[in-house]
């Protein structure tokens, strides 16, 4: 099990990328000053399992995650899975005892977020960390099967990002909030907000130019090293007349610039395991030159979708099969 970075369209939003990452920051400063000042911030045991709308969701959901791993449910009332999964998601939030937290989302009442979400039917949970999304199961699984999942998430949340829940108080009453604090800016803010404020205008190679500067002083800036992938990407398919490449790419197989496009616009579209299995397959009926063009623009577009993605490490693995 692998986060990926949080999409709502199937291509990374980075504004919610920089919002998480951004709360993530303020979430450490303020776990560090409660640690200073002896306080634990502790919340009360029914703050586990909260009702999450289309309105609430960057703060109860996105910046939450900078915290604690927040486990989605979507259900509805005339599901009747929903109704047995639902209980058993409940009681396992109490019994992990502030390691995740339950968001309950009723889709009737909040069809965007099922769309972006991708969602074909309920129940379906998914969770997300640290602001990415990962995709848990679908269907009233097992309790067996869901608290190893769980127990998988916990795992992923305090290895790759050091969250290791919150602090629950057994009387209810929860701890007094402190008042909030701002994070210092940090040192290339302003080049990110400048590159995510190109992007949204449309000028790619402005986002490109911001991304770079930020990557030639910090190579490892994981936000700048995925606003560059998606960026690139972008000003790839500005131009592109959808209805032609998929024209070209499903007469000419074996053009390895027709097959590229392709896999770009699929991409972008959200459709990630065909823009994968399209180039995948590229790379097994190529060889040489074209097959190493078509293996460089799959790694581009791993970086697009986050290298952790679950479904880059299901492509990784049929790549080498290909190749080796």
């Amino acid at each position: 099990m692998q986060p990926r970075n949080m999409s709502m369209s199937g291509v990374v939003d980075l504004a919610a990328v920089k919002a998480a990452g951004e709360a993530k920051a303020k979430a450490e400063q303020a776990r560090a000053e409660a640690a200073r000042q002896g306080g634990g911030g502790a919340v009360a045991p029914s703050s586990l399992v909260i009702d999450v709308d289309e309105a609430g969701f960057e703060q109860e959901v996105l910046q939450r995650s900078a915290e604690v791993p927040v486990v989605l449910d979507f259900w509805a009332e005339w599901c009747q899975p929903c109704k047995q999964l639902g209980p058993l998601l409940e009681k396992l939030a109490q019994e992990y005892n502030g390691r995740f937290v339950l968001a309950k989302i009723d889709v009737d009442a909040n069809q965007l977020l099922m769309q972006q979400f991708g969602i074909q039917g309920i129940p379906a949970v998914f969770a997300v960390v640290a602001g990415q999304a990962l995709p848990l199961f679908q269907g009233a699984a097992p309790e067996q099967q869901i608290r190893a999942t769980l127990d998988q998430l916990i795992e992923v949340a305090e290895q790759r990002f050091g969250l290791t829940g919150i602090t629950v108080d057994p009387d209810g009453e929860g701890a007094p909030e402190a008042e909030p604090r701002e994070a210092p800016p940090g040192p290339y803010d302003a080049l990110l907000s400048a590159a995510v404020d190109a992007l949204d205008a449309g000028d790619f190679a402005g986002a490109v130019r911001a991304y770079q500067n930020v990557l030639s002083d910090d190579p490892g800036n994981t936000e700048a090293k995925l606003g560059l992938a998606q960026a690139d990407l972008l000003g790839r398919v500005k131009d592109l007349n959808p209805q032609r490449v998929r024209e070209d790419a499903a007469a000419r197989p074996e053009d390895i610039t027709a097959q590229i496009a392709a896999a770009d616009l699929d991409l972008v579209g959200g459709h990630v395991e065909d823009a994968f299995g399209r180039l995948v397959e590229t790379v097994r009926r190529t060889r040489g030159e074209e097959r190493d063009a078509a293996r460089l623009r799959l790694l581009e577009l791993f970086e697009v979708v986050g290298t952790d993605d679950p479904r880059v490490t299901a492509a990784r693995s049929a790549l080498a099969r290909v190749l080796f």
